[in-house]
């Protein structure tokens, strides 16, 4: 028998969800659904529903003004159930932005530095760890049309050459931007 555990922010007592002795194999497998996984005759969810996700990978920072656009235009590219992952901005290139979003509730802020404690393969010079790492799971997405808006929303290699110098104006022409 399933219980319901009220949760807030992932936390949550693991002596109520581990080793609770409630999962009852023998029962599990007479169900009509276990039988059917057992046959090859169970249509994945995925398929179903026509849901799907993709990770979105990219070295370069993102112009903020332009992400920020990007996020309050998702609904442009399919059903969005959940994205979360991690952002990089070129007006804050020493820290980490964290997305988390689940049907219409989303949220956005610091997640810490980027440090230099990952493994040798995870790095790439110029810049380390700094990245974008963001997941997108939903409804009949058009992922080809999200990675290139995406991509539309990272700093140029001409930008990227400029410098941190230059990225730190990207910050003024949003402000100047908003107050039209």
């Amino acid at each position: 028998m399933a219980r319901i555990i009220p949760i807030a922010q992932g936390q949550v007592d693991l002596d109520s969800v581990l080793s609770t002795g409630l999962f009852d194999f023998a029962q599990a497998q007479q169900s009509p659904d276990w039988l059917k996984e057992m046959r090859g005759e169970h249509v994945p969810e995925t398929e179903e529903y026509g849901i799907s996700g993709f990770s979105y990978l990219a070295r370069r920072p993102f112009n903020p003004q332009m992400f920020y656009e990007f996020l309050h235009s998702t609904d442009d590219y399919g059903k969005l159930i959940r994205s979360k992952g991690y952002f990089w901005l070129a007006t804050r290139p020493q820290f980490a932005g964290q997305w988390s979003q689940a049907g219409g509730i989303a949220q956005y802020g610091f997640a810490g530095m980027f440090w230099k404690a990952v493994p040798k393969e995870d790095w790439v010079e110029p810049f380390g760890d700094m990245r974008q790492e963001l997941v997108f799971i939903g409804q009949d997405l058009d992922q080809s049309a999200m990675t290139k808006a995406l991509d539309e929303c990272l700093l140029s290699e001409d930008e990227v050459l400029k410098g941190k110098e230059y990225w730190a104006t990207l910050c003024k022409a949003v402000q100047v931007k908003r107050t039209d």
